[in-house]
């Protein structure tokens, strides 16, 4: 198995109220029954205040590097990662266990 995680900084200036980041959120929670290379799949907001704490985060997990692959690639997560581009930047740590 591999997981996959995935932090989101939201850009200077933009909030969580912003409606391109309701798409964008939507367009991520959606995945869980979009993808079927998807064995585990769980998303939320930092509840921290810590300076240091990114915004959002993806905590997924697929079965192989081939199922990675084509989870990044579905059509459905690139257009996901469309929307986010317009308002955050991110971190990937992709891991066996």
């Amino acid at each position: 198995m591999i997981r996959h995680l995935v932090l989101f900084k939201l850009n200077e200036g933009v909030r969580r109220d912003d409606p391109r980041v309701a798409r964008g959120e939507a367009a991520f929670r959606a995945l869980s029954v979009q993808i079927e290379e998807l064995r585990f799949w769980e998303l939320g907001w930092n509840i921290s205040e810590r300076p240091v704490a990114y915004d959002f985060a993806i905590n997924s997990a697929v079965e192989d590097a081939d199922a990675l692959k084509r989870y990044l690639e579905h059509p459905d997560h690139q257009a996901g990662v469309a929307l986010w581009r317009e308002f955050a930047t991110w971190v990937v740590a992709d891991y066996e266990f």
